[in-house]
Parts: C-alpha cells; structure tokens; sequence
C-alpha cells in the first residue's frame, strides 16, 4: 500500500534557499513540496488552499517574519501544520520566539541533505523533540531562567502525575517514545498515553511547547 508523502510548503525570501530546499526534499520518495512563498504574508492563504504537512519557514522576512507568520497560522488555521523555522543561525533569540510562539522545530540553512530531510520527517511525525541540545541552550539564554510566572502557574494546575513529570523529563532531553518506553521499562503504547496526557494537561499543541513550558517554569534546567 503507497504511503502518502509528506508535504512541505518553502517559505523563504531567498529563490535559492528555496530552490535549494526543494531538490533536497523533492529527491525523497516519500516528501514532496507543494508550494512556495517568498514572505510569511502570503503563508496563510497558501496554507489554506494547499494543506501541507509541514511549513519550512525562514525567521526572518521583510514584511512578516517567521514569528508572526506562525502565530497567525496557529490563531486562524483549522488543524494547522507542522511548523519547521529556517535560520542562519542557531543560537537566534528570534528562533526561541518562533518556537515560544508554537513552531514545532527549527532547521540551519547550512544543514546537509541528510539532516534537512531528517528534520521534516521528524517534524511531520511529532515523536521527538528536534535539536534538543539546541532548544536547551536556547532556553538557558532567552527563557527567563526558569523564572517565568506563567509557565510557572500553568504548571502547578497541570498537576501531572509522577510518571508524567517523569515523561516530560525525558522529553526534554528529546528522547523519542520508543526511548523513553525502554528507559522506564514500559510499552511505547503507555508512553504514548502519557505524552498525549502531558501535552493536554499543558495545553501544549507539540512536545517542543511542552519542553519550553519545562525550561521556563524551572521544572526542568536548561543549564
């Protein structure tokens, strides 16, 4: 039975980035791009009429930047995409907004091939935190080390049980279901079942808000 690829919407104002993405992605079997953008302004419409999977947007546009454009997809968008931010550089406290503002993950434009391809098909499938060392040292620097109010707030009324407290602690170190399911000696079925509680119970869209929201309220430290 053909499995359905993985589709992928280019957003970026650079034709090459965009035409470099797309023979990388487009070499895949199993991801194809259905569309590009040159600014986030155009993202919403694009995203409506094409229903990608995955948007793979730059963070930084001229007349609407990676940030608004995924808050404005999440605000007004019916089952949104997967969001992957594309930056030049790593540690970019615009990329920890993008993903305080609901992106599921960011990708390097220096990136190889391999890893281009590795990040959207991890992305689309939403089991594992993307670059979790990078999405820590992004906490430790622009997450208010530990000390924001409302993260703090939003999760003593989670109340998470001991072994989702547990969970969302191996999440954070981006380990996937079937890792976390073979280091607490459980089935991938009951990890599952526990993400899925997590993430309700923060209210989170995506493992990588849920992480944030651990960064931010000190349960779980960055450094």
């Amino acid at each position: 039975m053909p499995v359905t690829p993985v589709s992928v919407l280019l957003v970026d104002d650079e034709p090459l980035v965009r035409a470099g993405l797309r023979a990388v992605l487009e070499a895949q079997p199993d991801i194809e791009v259905c569309g590009e953008a040159a600014d986030g302004a155009a993202v919403i419409p694009l995203v409506r009429r094409l229903r990608p999977d995955v948007v793979a947007m730059d963070v930084r546009m001229p007349l609407l930047d990676g940030i608004e454009a995924t808050r404005a997809v999440l605000r007004t968008v019916a089952d949104p995409p997967k969001i992957l931010v594309i930056t030049t550089f790593e540690n970019d406290e615009y990329v920890y907004e993008a993903l305080r503002a609901g992106a599921d993950g960011f990708l390097l434009k220096r990136a190889r091939p391999a890893e281009i391809v590795h990040a959207v098909r991890l992305v689309a499938e939403g089991e594992s935190l993307l670059f979790p060392a990078s999405v820590r040292q992004l906490a430790a620097e622009y997450g208010d080390g530990g000390g924001n109010p409302a993260a703090r707030a939003l999760l003593e009324r989670a109340a998470l049980t001991g072994r989702e407290a547990e969970v969302l602690r191996l999440m954070a170190r981006g380990l996937s279901n079937a890792e976390i399911a073979a280091r607490l000696i459980v089935g991938t079925e009951t990890v599952k079942s526990h993400v899925s509680a997590v993430l309700a119970k923060l209210g989170a869209r995506d493992r990588t808000q849920a992480v944030i929201t651990a960064y931010e309220s000190g349960f779980v430290s960055p450094g």
